[in-house]
C-alpha cells in the first residue's frame, strides 16, 4: 500500500503540504497541487479511511435503511438501491446497507456512532416510529417516502395520490364504471405504508369525483391467493370491468386466471398496472402502466442529501408528477349485453 509519505517523496514535497492538498485546509499553490495529485494518480495513493475521518470529522458513508421485506417487491428497491449508491459515488460517498428490520434501533446505533455522516430512509411508514429519532439526532438525512407529517423532513417520492387518480381517470375516459384495485399484501396496510395508503386515498377520491365504483382488496400476490381475491371480487361486483393493479407478484397471474374465464383483455376486461416498465412490457399482455421511477428518486435523495451535507441543502418535499403509458391491455367498456 502505498503511503502518505511515499507520495510527497515522489513529489518532492513535505507529507504536510500532501496532507493540506487532499484535506484543503491549507492554500497551497497551483504549481504545487498539480504535482502532489499527479503523484497521487501515478502511485494510486488512497487515502486509510479511518485516518481521513478523524482529521475532518467526516466518514464519507451514507447510510441507506432499505427493510428488505418478503410482503415488498424486492427489485424495485434495489433498483432504487443501486441508484443511491451509484449517484453518492459520483459525490465520493460510499453506502452503508442496514437491511433489517431494527426501526429505531438501527437510527440509533448509526447516529450515536458516527458510522455515516448522513442517512437515507425507505419503505417509509405514515407514523414511521424511525422519524423522532431522526429529528432529535439533527443528522443530515432525506426520506424515500412521505410520512404523515413531513415538518422538518426532507422527502421525495412520486406523487402516488396522483398515480392513483391517474389510472381511475383513464379507465373512467374508456367507460368504464365499476373498478377493482388489486393491492400489496395485507401487511403492506396494516402498517400503513405511506406509498400504499396514499395511492389507495387518490383512487378512492377521485372515484368519487368521478362517480365511479371501486372496489379495493389486498393480495398477497401468486396464483393461489390471486384465485381467491378475484372469485371474491367477481361475486362482490360482478360487473366490473376494470382493474388497478398495485402488486406486481399478482399482474400475470391475474392475466392468466382471465384467460382461464374466458374474459379478454382488452375486450371484456381492462387492466392497468402501477410497476416498472420491466413488468409491463413483459407481461403475457402489454400493460398500460404507471411506472415507479426508482432511479429518479434514488438520484433525487441524494442529490438533496449532499445538498445538506454541503450546507446547501433546505427541508422540502419532492413528489415526482406520475406518466401513463398506454399499451395493449386498456379499451373501451364492453357494452352490458341486452
Amino acid at each position: 500500500m502505498v503511503t502518505l509519505a511515499e507520495v510527497a517523496q515522489h513529489a518532492g514535497v513535505s507529507a504536510s503540504t500532501v496532507s493540506y492538498v487532499l484535506s484543503g485546509k491549507r492554500s497551497i499553490s497551483a504549481t504545487t497541487r498539480q504535482r502532489v495529485e499527479q503523484s497521487i494518480r501515478e502511485l494510486g495513493y488512497h487515502p486509510n479511511a479511518g485516518a481521513r475521518a478523524l482529521a475532518s470529522s467526516r466518514s464519507n458513508i451514507i447510510a441507506l435503511m432499505i427493510p428488505l421485506r418478503t410482503d415488498m417487491y424486492v427489485p424495485v428497491m434495489m433498483e432504487i438501491a443501486i441508484a443511491v449508491a451509484t449517484t453518492a459515488r459520483t459525490h465520493g460517498y460510499d453506502i452503508l446497507l442496514l437491511t433489517g428490520e431494527e426501526g429505531p434501533d438501527a437510527v440509533r446505533r448509526v447516529t450515536g456512532s458516527g458510522l455515516a455522516d448522513a442517512m437515507i430512509l425507505m419503505d417509509v411508514e405514515l407514523d414511521d416510529e424511525r422519524l423522532p429519532l431522526l429529528r432529535r439526532s439533527g443528522q443530515p438525512s432525506v426520506l424515500i417516502g412521505l410520512p404523515a407529517d413531513t415538518t422538518g423532513l426532507t422527502c421525495v417520492d412520486l406523487d402516488w395520490g396522483a398515480t392513483g387518480a391517474l389510472c381511475l381517470e383513464h379507465l373512467a375516459g374508456l367507460g368504464h364504471r365499476d373498478i377493482a384495485v388489486i393491492g400489496e399484501a395485507p401487511a403492506v396496510y396494516e402498517r400503513h405504508t405511506g406509498f400504499a395508503e396514499r395511492t389507495l386515498d387518490g383512487l378512492r377520491t377521485r372515484a368519487k369525483d368521478l362517480g365511479l365504483r371501486v372496489l379495493h382488496r389486498p393480495c398477497e400476490g401468486g396464483y393461489d391467493a390471486m384465485a381467491v381475491t378475484l372469485a371474491r371480487i367477481f361475486d362482490e361486483r360482478p360487473a366490473t370491468t376494470g382493474f388497478v393493479v398495485q402488486n406486481e407478484s399478482a399482474v400475470e397471474p391475474l392475466l392468466a386466471l382471465l384467460r382461464q374465464q374466458g374474459r379478454a383483455v382488452p375486450e371484456d376486461v381492462s387492466v392497468v398496472a402501477i410497476c416498472p416498465d420491466q413488468v409491463a412490457v413483459q407481461a403475457s399482455v402489454r400493460l398500460t402502466s404507471v411506472a415507479v421511477p426508482a432511479q429518479e428518486m434514488g438520484r433525487n435523495a441524494v442529490e438533496r442529501l449532499v445538498a445538506k451535507l454541503d450546507g446547501r441543502g433546505t427541508d422540502d418535499v419532492v413528489l415526482i408528477a406520475p406518466e401513463l403509458t398506454v399499451r395493449a391491455s386498456t379499451g373501451p367498456a364492453p357494452t352490458p349485453a341486452a
